[in-house]
């Protein structure tokens, strides 16, 4: 018994034989390749406009198909994916790759129904789409601190641990030293660059890293001896320290199944194919960080290409991040599959189990120098990239929905500074958060991140769903149906936090309602609920009048809206609609003064103008017409006969394998 323990002991010395380990070839290509993408993203970021809100949060409104359909893939595809779906993998098999095959329905879903009716609306960001569909101004507000705490919780938190798990891991820095840099990096990236350089670093960085992660798959399947070996080393990978008297070290029977036992089931088939769908609209179609994207499309035929190149790459992570998961599982089942509290705690400081490890371990132990320098280089960029992202579009959220309340009256330049400043705060929440998630990193991050998600997310698909098809929905409806949704999942977010769950050999003191009722079920039941209160206080309150809803549901998005409507609509908001952002913000009464300013202006002050993307020359006015022009095409949904059907019959097509893979993995 004693035998496997030296291994044990040595673990906790592997961060730092690796740094020797990293050759100067992994180094050269780390920097070459930060190096690298500093420069696309100042090259872009000069490119773009960014000195108006349009220009800095939509990118200009001029992104091609394929662009936003590699970026709605890694703005999706962090390391946090990365190291979760594989340790999930690890732990659990195939199952949690539905996960990934879910979205295509989702992705669709955004090009061809939701994606019209926003542009269609004339929104740059979700609340704002609320607060015109609905008025009032409570939803809007409850939006976007919800969608703020969303991020804080899912996204940033656990991007940022795995980022940081993946250095410690790779390099043996220190937790906190890998993150402060890497955050540094990312800071200074989005804030010199807005949302031209994040999408252009992004098609890049997804290029690479599924490059990177498919050279790795094949290494790992050979080692294995392909699906066949992999099928039968997982099966039989059990580490060596078991404890006794108790089963969670045997890899589960139904490991290469989709679909699992509706009760039993770690991911039961029922919650994977609808439950999950509640989720899946909520990121996809209603989630401020992927909607912005289809957003900055130039037509709509372009958003629902970008869906449809984005449905494809979904398509992947199947093969190259939960097999690889797996295939780690097989070949090092002392450390991915330990399961005794204390050897677990040696392998990675988690008590619970150390399947996160997975990939990062593999990418260490398999990959050739260089490409490993590579791989690492990708990861961490891919981390920045999807930092980036959330920060971008907190920021987006926090200006036009949050700050302009506070201040009607602030100009574009407060805007613009405001909106940079708040980006800092966020990075100081994000590392004062990171002891919370070592310590909470329970045996799985990326149940952590679904179940947080379907505790909070349905009751927006719900309102979304209904918003978008039903006239009926009133305002009264959709703010107590979110409040009640908010409610009842709080109730059982809090009570997941205070019942941790048990490690291997404990007796599982949880409530029934935690441990027999799953969370996909519980986001579906929740979603339901939401629904019924919807409809319920909306039929007992008068209704929405016909002709403000003009634009702005799916049965009304092609009619032509009365141009007085806008007027009243701004008065009434007292806000800037960012629809017409391009042409609205013109500089208020001192754009006189600045042709004069922009001949004297000292070299410091040009720079500190340029990094914060303020324009230096005098401001361009448009006459009425040149408005409504523009307006005209920033919000119009025709599409050329041609590319519809293009778009339709990849749309099919892609719809055809998806189902196939269902059928076959089922």
């Amino acid at each position: 018994m004693n035998q496997p323990t030296p291994a044990a002991t040595e673990l906790p010395t592997l961060p730092g034989d690796t740094t020797a380990a990293l050759g100067v070839a992994d180094i050269i290509v780390v920097v070459c390749y930060f190096a690298f993408v500093l420069i696309v993203g100042i090259w872009s970021s000069i490119r773009a406009s960014r000195g108006t809100i349009g220009g800095y949060f939509l990118a200009g409104r001029s992104m091609t198909w394929w662009p936003i359909g590699a970026s709605l893939m890694s703005s999706n595809v962090g390391s946090g994916l990365f190291i979760g779906l594989a340790g999930t993998g690890a732990a659990g098999g195939l199952a949690v790759g539905g996960f990934e095959w879910n979205a295509t329905w989702a992705l669709l879903a955004l090009g061809w129904i939701f994606v019209p009716v926003y542009i269609a609306a004339g929104v740059v960001t979700m609340p704002e789409y609320l607060q015109k569909r609905f008025g009032g101004q409570r939803i809007q507000i409850y939006m976007s601190v919800l969608s703020l705490i969303l991020y804080i919780f899912t996204k940033i938190s656990t991007d940022i641990f795995s980022g940081a798990l993946f250095i410690q891991i790779s390099l043996g820095w220190n937790l906190y030293l890998s993150t402060v840099v890497l955050l540094a990096v990312t800071a200074v990236y989005t804030i010199a660059g807005g949302l031209t350089a994040v999408i252009y670093t992004d098609a890049l960085q997804t290029l690479i890293m599924v490059l990177g992660a498919l050279v790795l798959m094949f290494i790992g399947f050979e080692k294995v001896g392909w699906y066949e070996g992999l099928q039968e080393k997982y099966s039989t990978a059990i580490p060596k320290i078991i404890v006794p008297n108790t089963t969670c070290h045997l890899p589960r029977a139904d490991a290469f199944h989709l679909f699992r036992d509706p009760v039993t089931g770690d991911i039961p088939w029922p919650g994977l194919i609808f439950g999950l769908s509640v989720l899946a609209l909520w990121c996809w179609c209603t989630d401020q960080v992927i909607v912005q994207r289809s957003l900055s499309a130039k037509n709509l035929s372009h958003a629902k290409g970008g869906s449809v190149l984005g449905g494809y790459l979904k398509i992947f992570p199947m093969f190259f991040i939960v097999m690889p998961g797996m295939i780690s599982r097989a070949l090092y089942p002392d450390e991915v599959g330990c399961v005794d509290p204390d050897i677990c705690k040696r392998v990675c400081g988690a008590a619970v189990g150390c399947s996160n490890i997975a990939y990062p371990k593999l990418v260490i132990e398999l990959m050739p120098d260089g490409l490993r320098g590579l791989m690492i280089a990708v990861m961490m960029a891919a981390l920045m990239s999807s930092l980036t992202s959330i920060f971008n579009s907190s920021s987006t959220l926090f200006v036009i929905d949050i700050w302009q309340r506070i201040r009607t009256k602030a100009s574009e330049q407060e805007l613009m500074i405001v909106g940079r400043v708040f980006i800092l705060i966020l990075v100081v929440i994000s590392i004062l958060w990171i002891p919370i998630i070592q310590s909470a990193n329970s045996g799985q991050l990326f149940d952590y991140i679904q179940s947080i998600t379907s505790y909070l997310a349905p009751p927006i698909t719900a309102l979304f769903i209904l918003a978008i098809f039903c006239k009926r929905i009133n305002e009264p409806g959709a703010f107590w149906g979110l409040m009640v949704g908010l409610a009842v999942g709080l109730v059982r977010m809090i009570m997941e936090f205070i019942y941790s769950t048990p490690s291997c050999g404990e007796e599982d003191r949880r409530p029934a309602v935690l441990k027999d009722f799953h969370y996909l079920y519980f986001g579906l039941i929740l979603c339901v609920l939401t629904v019924i209160v919807i409809v319920l206080i909306s039929l007992c309150t008068p209704p929405i009048p016909e002709e403000k809803l003009t634009r702005l549901t799916w049965w009304t998005r092609h009619k032509k809206a009365p141009a007085i409507d806008l007027k009243n609509y701004k008065n009434e908001a007292a806000q800037i609609n960012p629809a017409n952002g391009e042409s609205d913000l013109v500089e208020s009464a001192d754009s006189g003064d600045m042709d004069e300013a922009a001949a004297k202006t000292p070299c410091w002050k040009m720079l500190y103008l340029w990094f914060c993307g303020l324009s230096t020359g005098p401001a361009s006015t448009l006459s009425q017409e040149e408005k409504a022009a523009l307006e005209q095409r920033l919000t119009s949904i025709e599409e050329k006969p041609l590319w519809k059907t293009v778009c339709n019959v990849n749309a099919i097509l892609l719809l055809t394998i998806n189902v196939f893979l269902w059928a076959y993995f089922g």
